[in-house]
Parts: C-alpha cells; structure tokens; sequence
C-alpha cells in the first residue's frame, strides 16, 4: 500500500474515533421518519410487559418505552411494542429490529463489552430465587438437594444455578424452556419441582398461577441482577434519550413531581432547580435534539418511578412487590439517579 493510501486510512480512523455518535449512527432520525419507537419488551411477564384484555402493552418495562416516546414526540402512546423470548432479545436490539430493548434484561460485562451494547441505568434491582409448592414443605435453597429446576433458556439464571449449586454440594436435574411463560407452565403443572429465575419474575408468574396461594417463594438471594433498558452501541445522543428517561422518573419522585402535580408546578414554578428540570429555564433539550418540555412530558404521560412501579408491581398491584431495594436513596434503597443539573 503507498503512502497516500495509508494516510487515507489512518484519516478515516481518526474521523470514527472523534465524530460524533449521531453522526455515525442517527437512531433519533430515523425513529422520527418512522413515527414511533420499536421497543423490544418480554412475551408476556406480568408487572413488566404484558398486555391487558384490550391489547393494551402495560408495565414497569414498557413504560420505559412510553416515557421515550413522550420525550421525542410529546405523545406516550408512539410506541410500537415487539415481543422478544429471551433467547432473540438481544440479537434483535443488535440487528435493529427495535430501538431499544426493555425487558428484564440483566446488565451484564459480556454483554455491555462482548456484544457491542449500552446498558444506559438500572429500572429494578433484582436478584435470582426460586419458587416451590407449598405442599413440598421445602423452607430453603439448601433443601432443594436433588429436585428438578426449570429455568429459561439463555438467560444468566442457568450460570448462577450451577454455581450456587456446586458451592454448596447439590445436585439438581436442568429443564429449559424458551420463555418466562413457559417456564412458569411447565412448574405449575407439575414437570418440575423448583422453578428458578429473577424473584421479580417468579412474583409476576405466581400472580398469573390458577392457585397462587399454593406456591411459595424461598428467602435465598442467590445473585445480583441489576434490570434496564439496552441501547445500541455507538449513537451517544440515542443513549443519552434513553438513559435520561429513566433518569427524569427517579429525580421526579425525589423532586416530589408527578403526573398529578406537574402541570400544576410547572404553571407555578419558581424554584430554579424545577425549572430548569422541567424545560422552562436551560438548553437540556436542544442538546438532545428534543424539545425543551421533554421531561415535563415524560412526568405528565407517564409519571415518575415511584408511580410506574406502584401501579404495576407494587404492593397495591397483583404481584405485591415491596420497593425493598429499589426505593429511594434517601428511604433506604439503591435507586438514585445524577442530579438534573
């Protein structure tokens, strides 16, 4: 290769190192054109993705989604939801079939580096348990020596199982299945003893069980499972959209913002901080390439965290689910987000 052939390369190295993300890949653009967000979410999981008898997509997950749409069109509902098993949601999210993946979905190192993906924030704080009949008298992961487990295909539930067993000298016969459902079927009718996953999973599926009361879920806590929603690599502005969605659910609830009060608050506001993080005051949405009341909109359409869980997994929901580990900071769980400014 002569020099000048060698000087182009080095040129067009340097250009993809330094250009910006929106150059080299403009989700945002061609979400526009297309008129929605393609939004990668679960077969069915009660609580997360699932849609209710008018078809309607309802849960923690989708309404990531929604709050995005609200961010980028002014209107939650310009969303088109793709339901994904757990074996093809990611090659979908790289492939582009959707925008952005959310979908219980466990931020992970191979998966954030080896696959080329963006992890922007964690929307639920999890960890792997398991769920045993009541009848079986069972009180403990160590009693479960010898039973059969079904566990979904592809998932990080497989790993933690093998270890947690080994740790501990067990031994424990694998059934897969390809989807939350599935697996969920198979233990209720009986193929299995223990059904394994997320507890946030195993609390969705008991809720949709004929006889929930029947069924119990175990104290252990075998893993970390940090849930969220998945970007493409590569497109920085894309990321951040996604990733300040999330953000502007949790500071709303800290701010004590929500879909009853803002509107109210923003005709009102005084406060430079509300101001400013609502869009009446700054350039937050200009630098996103969004409109100023981008997260005005978000709160309005959608709420903030504290609501979103509540009405879907919370303790007034059929699952029941207490914040535990994903309340607020400042009531003693892990869920913060940076400040606005």
């Amino acid at each position: 290769m002569n020099t000048y052939g060698t000087t182009v390369i080095f040129t067009l190295l340097a250009w993809f190192a330094i250009a910006p993300a929106h150059a080299l890949a403009a989700t945002l653009d061609q979400v526009r054109e297309r008129g929605a967000v393609r939004c990668g979410v679960s077969t069915g999981l009660p609580g997360f993705s699932q849609q209710n008898a008018q078809g309607v997509w309802q849960g923690l997950d989708v309404d990531i989604c929604r709050g995005v749409a609200a961010a980028v069109f002014g209107d939650a509902a310009k969303v088109e939801f793709i339901p994904l098993t757990t074996t093809e949601r990611l090659t979908a999210l790289k492939d582009g079939k959707v925008d952005v993946l959310s979908r219980n979905t466990t931020w992970t190192l191979d998966r954030d580096v080896i696959l080329g993906l963006d992890f922007v924030g964690t929307n639920y704080f999890d960890g792997q348990g398991f769920m045993v009949r009541k009848s079986n008298g069972l009180r403990s992961a160590l009693q479960l020596d010898g039973t059969s487990i079904c566990v979904q295909q592809g998932s990080t539930s497989i790993g933690n199982l093998e270890r947690y067993f080994t740790r501990h000298r067990m031994k424990y016969r694998l059934l897969t299945q390809d989807s939350p459902g599935a697996s969920g079927k198979a233990f209720e009718s009986g193929e299995c003893d223990v059904l394994t996953s997320d507890q946030s999973q195993l609390y969705a599926l008991r809720s949709a069980f004929a006889a929930p009361e029947d069924f119990v879920i175990l104290p252990e806590v075998i893993s970390r499972e940090p849930l969220g929603p998945v970007v493409r690599e590569g497109d920085a502005r894309w990321s951040d959209i996604v990733q300040w969605t999330l953000f502007v659910m949790i500071n709303a609830e800290e701010l004590g913002l929500s879909s009853n009060n803002v509107g109210r608050v923003k005709e009102q506001a005084q406060n430079p901080a509300i101001r400013h993080f609502l869009g009446l005051d700054g350039t937050t949405g200009k630098a996103l390439g969004l409109d100023g009341l981008w997260a005005y909109q978000i709160v309005r359409q959608v709420g903030n965290y504290g609501e979103s869980f509540e009405r879907n997994v919370g303790k007034q929901s059929p699952l029941g689910i207490g914040r535990g580990l994903n309340a607020l900071w400042r009531d003693g769980g892990l869920m913060y987000a940076p400040p606005p400014r």
